[in-house]
Order: structure tokens, then C-alpha cells, then sequence
């Protein structure tokens, strides 16, 4: 168990990662809802491995991440 829970933390660390960095070098826009949706996997999977070690500041950071992309996702003017 500890193997997945730690494996869900380094992927959502990557994702994170991959969010800021396709943002930083303008692939994609900062509202966009891949960049979003990344954004809440990314911080799902380290609310799993925050909250499985005990780290809840961690846990409360990563619940605020994903309240600010649902907010931003329902904000976004419909296609």
C-alpha cells in the first residue's frame, strides 16, 4: 500500500509539474481547462499521499488548489 500511496504522490507531483510548465512556456493558457484539469488530478493524487503520512497542511494547500481550478472552471465562458 505504501508503494501505490507514494507512487500517487510523485504522479501528481509530475502532473503539477507539467501543468506550471506548459503554462510558463505559453502551450497553453492559465484558464484553460487542461491546464485546470491538471491542476485537480494533480492535487487529488497528493491529497492521497499527504493525508495517508499524516502531512495535512499539505492536505489543506492541495484542497484550496482545487477550489481555485473548479472556481476558474465554472467562470470560463461556455463554447
Amino acid at each position: 500500500m505504501k508503494i501505490l500511496i507514494n507512487l500517487l504522490g510523485w504522479g501528481g507531483t509530475a502532473l503539477l509539474l507539467l501543468a506550471y510548465y506548459l503554462v510558463s512556456t505559453r502551450r497553453i493558457e492559465g484558464d484553460s481547462a487542461l491546464y485546470q484539469v491538471l491542476n485537480i488530478l494533480g492535487a487529488l493524487m497528493l491529497i492521497s499521499n499527504s493525508a495517508y503520512f499524516g502531512a495535512y497542511p499539505s492536505v489543506g494547500v492541495n484542497v484550496a488548489w482545487i477550489g481555485i481550478a473548479l472556481l476558474t472552471l465554472a467562470r470560463r465562458p461556455q463554447k
